[in-house]
């Protein structure tokens, strides 16, 4: 895997990745920056939660699972001092659909969080990282 992050001004820097998108990241006017775009951790953070929610996902739509939507709201925490390492990570997962089994939903984001979600795994060598979840009938 191939990236590139070029700094455009002050705080600003735009990543490009191989597969050819961009996103301009930038800091909060006190930090020197414009608030022009996510922060570096932030980036790091929603990358966590796409990487499990779409492990999530394909496992249950694998299982047969008539799944409508997923959302996965993360909380966290940074360490105080440098580096500022995340802590605690939480993922309350949103999963909506028809006729869903609480059951096969844990498993979904248990083999997530064990065995498929590279970024939770890296993650979770410095952050306790849990997992909740809810059901909406669609």
């Amino acid at each position: 895997m191939q990236a590139r992050i070029k700094w455009v001004e002050n705080v600003s820097f735009l990543g490009q990745s191989e597969s050819g998108h961009a996103v301009l990241m930038d800091g909060p006017p006190e930090g020197g920056g414009k608030n022009l775009g996510l922060r570096p951790m932030e980036m790091v953070l929603l990358g966590t939660g796409g990487c499990t929610a779409y492990d999530v996902v394909h496992i249950l739509k694998k299982s047969r699972a008539d799944i409508t939507d997923c959302v996965a709201e993360i909380s966290a925490d940074r360490a105080d001092t440098d580096p500022k390492v995340f802590t605690r990570i939480h993922i309350h997962f949103v999963v909506t659909g028809r006729n869903l089994k609480a059951e096969i939903v844990e498993r979904a984001i248990k083999l997530s969080a064990e065995k498929y979600c590279s970024a939770s795994i890296m993650l979770g060598k410095t952050a306790e990282i849990t997992h909740d979840f809810e059901i909406i009938e669609a």
